[in-house]
């Protein structure tokens, strides 16, 4: 069960990557992840990632797509994984296609978690982050216990400029600009298979765990 996990920022990929991780029994598998164990492990490929890291530079697909290599090659992606945050560009998922195919497997779904932009505006405008500890809150789904005060420290709240409305419209144009040829790319090899992030993270789930079963949720779509 090998499967890439698509959506905006906001969408839920990584509450619903970590939920179907441990109901299937096969890791999330996150960009973040990925980077900070190659780092870790000191591997050659991770310390190369790092000198790019350390200077603020995007580290080059030809690394990126390498630490993805590693990754997929430990036993607890014997049975299947999750994807989160890779592919990003249609160069990556033709660079993934061709790591598994040296391993003999190939993807099984592309799943895209689409939410609509002012649902995604509510959800991330709704954040909050400790000034002190960074503690993340939400007005709506994770408030404080009192007001504008940090549960953990007694520390103030604020909105980030990253979470303020005109920002976050701004970051969506950009993620669509890029991801929609990837979006493409999947349907075209049909393996595209979209699901309404609108709904409650339960619904999204449930919906989730339908098609891995080979069923059919409230929105499916295949090429």
């Amino acid at each position: 069960m090998k499967i890439v996990l698509l959506g905006t920022p906001g969408a839920g990929k990584g509450t619903q990557a970590d939920t179907i991780s441990e109901i299937k029994g096969i890791p999330h598998i996150s960009t973040g992840d990925m980077f900070r164990q190659a780092v870790n492990d000191q591997t050659p490929i991770g310390l190369e990632a790092k000198s790019f890291m350390d200077h603020g530079a995007l580290v080059p697909d030809e690394i990126t797509n390498g630490i993805v290599r590693e990754r997929l090659a430990r036993p607890d992606c014997v049975g299947g994984f999750i994807l989160d945050g890779f592919p990003r560009t249609v160069d990556q998922a033709v660079a993934l296609d061709g790591i598994l195919m040296e391993k003999k497997e190939k993807l099984r779904l592309a799943m895209h978690i689409e939410v609509s932009p002012d649902t995604l505006v509510g959800r991330l405008s709704g954040r909050r982050t400790c000034k002190n500890c960074g503690a993340l809150y939400h007005i709506d789904y994770s408030p404080p216990k009192q007001g504008e005060v940090c549960d953990r420290c007694g520390g103030s709240l604020y909105l980030r400029d990253d979470d303020r409305p005109e920002t976050i419209r701004r970051r969506l144009e950009v993620y669509y600009e890029q991801t929609l040829p990837l979006i493409r790319f999947y349907r075209d090899k049909g393996l595209l298979t979209t699901i309404d992030g609108n709904q409650d993270k339960k619904q999204v789930t449930s919906d989730i765990l339908a098609i891995l079963a080979g069923g059919s949720p409230h929105k499916h779509e295949e090429g």
